[in-house]
């Protein structure tokens, strides 16, 4: 008799232990969903803001990449680039940079083409920058032809 009352407590004990642990993980699990469920609406999100970034793109725009066609270039945007930053090799100021450097010379930095005419630089002496807006012309030669549209330089807040 002691032994069965053993065993039946030792079976009660055992079954709520066992449910306790099974709500304990179906809460967890559930944690967790909602959590992936936040991470996969935060990771769309992050995705239609990139989208949204390149759209002023000449990678992304397969009408302005079509003027390239006729070349026999692989990566038009890597291209014109380069040509752009070659201009930074001049000692002094880079010659499109209608300023005078304050800190050193003015050097193009970054660069973003917007699509098969425009594109956006950046430009700095390392302590003072600004940008610029250039219109190109990528010519059946492969020559670059560039022309500062607009320009800006920020004020140092120093």
């Amino acid at each position: 008799m002691y032994l069965f009352v053993f065993a039946a407590l030792t079976a009660v004990y055992l079954g709520v232990s066992g449910s306790r642990q099974i709500e304990s993980l179906s809460t967890k699990i559930q944690s967790h969903e909602s959590r992936e469920e936040a991470y996969q609406d935060s990771l769309q999100n992050q995705m239609f803001e990139i989208l949204d970034m390149q759209y002023f793109s000449l990678e992304n725009n397969d009408d302005a990449l079509s003027y390239y066609d006729h070349l026999d270039l692989d990566n038009p945007s890597r291209y014109i680039s380069d040509r752009l930053l070659e201009s930074n090799e001049q000692t002094g100021d880079n010659p499109l940079v209608p300023y005078e450097g304050m800190n050193g010379d003015f050097k193009i930095n970054k660069i973003k083409l917007l699509n098969h005419k425009w594109l956006i630089a950046d430009f700095s002496d390392g302590k003072y920058w600004g940008e610029l807006l250039i219109i190109y012309e990528l010519k059946d030669n492969l020559d670059v032809d560039f022309s500062v549209k607009e320009h800006l330089l920020y004020i140092s807040s120093d």
